[in-house]
């Protein structure tokens, strides 16, 4: 996983490692990692990433865990 190329998104706070990075391998995979704990990453597929996507845009996530 080192040869991936992280980005956050233009929304994290400054430079403070308290986000979410996204990175594509070769294959086109994207893989997620938390920039506090980079050494755990999540790999998963295409439709996946966009359907998490989908329900974060949407608010559907807005009240887990409470």
């Amino acid at each position: 996983m080192s040869q991936l190329t992280w980005r956050k998104s233009s929304f994290s706070e400054g430079h403070t490692d308290t986000c979410v990075e996204l990175a594509a391998d070769t294959a086109g995979l994207p893989h997620l990692r938390e920039s506090d704990d980079p050494e755990v990453v999540i790999s998963t597929t295409p439709a996946a990433l966009r359907a998490l996507l989908r329900a974060a845009k949407a608010g559907e996530l807005d009240r887990l865990g409470g």
